[in-house]
């Protein structure tokens, strides 16, 4: 169909000595928001770094198609630049690299994103500001000795400033006290206003989710899909628990 964006068909993966991701399929259309929730230890986390092409992964089976073309073997590099981004649940500090040069060099390298260094500061600068970020954080190294909660403005700063066709998120919303959990939920708000562009959410924590329309709900146990199903199964899951899928196998609806 023209407007899947993700698809990803009977994918097998793991690492070389642990099989972790069994048949899987999950199809994300453009502009749509899904989001993928189960039990720890079920694999959610391992999906979205095989879509975004992490080497520490092999792919036994299946295939990754986005945006009509076949990424199974390609880079995570390559990946990013056909539109694909990943939030780290934990992202990695980069000692000696200031942040503005960070983000300065990865637009450089989007040729739809190339602006002239004025426009440029004055872009960051907006999206800081909407983010509630002091502009200090700019001239620091990446992520070193930043808090929990600023590393997640990081990411929704490159999120926003990157405007990927698809963004996944890999629990972005872990660890966060009330008001950087307000501050990530409005980025994500603003991505989905301002870049019309596809989410797949992978969280623990529904309270991300409330001021978006989910398109889609998606459950994983032991590195299988178990079920798929309207918005309403997030509901469900907070009232219920993930105990139903692991003794039913799940449900499609």
């Amino acid at each position: 169909m023209q407007d899947q964006l993700l698809r990803v068909s009977g994918l097998s993966a793991g690492t070389e000595d642990k099989p972790i991701l069994q048949d899987v399929d999950l199809t994300v259309g453009a502009g749509q928001t899904h989001v993928l929730m189960g039990p720890n230890g079920a694999g959610k986390s391992t999906l979205g770094h095989v879509v975004m092409g992490d080497p520490t992964y092999i792919v036994s089976a299946g295939s990754i198609v986005f945006d009509g073309k076949d990424i199974t073997e390609d880079s995570a590099d390559k990946r990013s630049l056909a539109g694909i981004f990943l939030s780290y649940q934990a992202p990695v500090e980069v000692p000696g690299v200031p942040l503005y040069s960070y983000l300065r060099t990865i637009t450089q390298k989007r040729p739809e994103l190339k602006m002239t260094a004025r426009k440029f500061r004055s872009r960051v600068g907006d999206i800081a500001d909407q983010l509630d970020m002091n502009s200090s954080f700019l001239t620091r190294e990446l992520n070193v000795g930043f808090s929990g909660g600023e590393k997640k403005k990081i990411e929704m700063l490159q999120l926003l400033l990157l405007q990927p066709k698809l963004a996944i998120l890999d629990e972005t919303d872990s660890g966060l006290d009330v008001d950087a959990l307000s501050v990530v939920s409005r980025g994500i708000e603003a991505y989905r206003q301002d870049c019309d562009g596809a989410l797949l959410i992978i969280t623990h924590n529904t309270r991300i989710l409330e001021r978006l329309s989910v398109d889609r709900t998606h459950v994983m146990v032991q590195g299988r899909m178990v079920a798929e199903g309207p918005a309403s199964l997030i509901d469900e899951i907070d009232a219920h628990g993930f105990e139903q899928f692991e003794h039913t196998g799940g449900e499609q609806q």
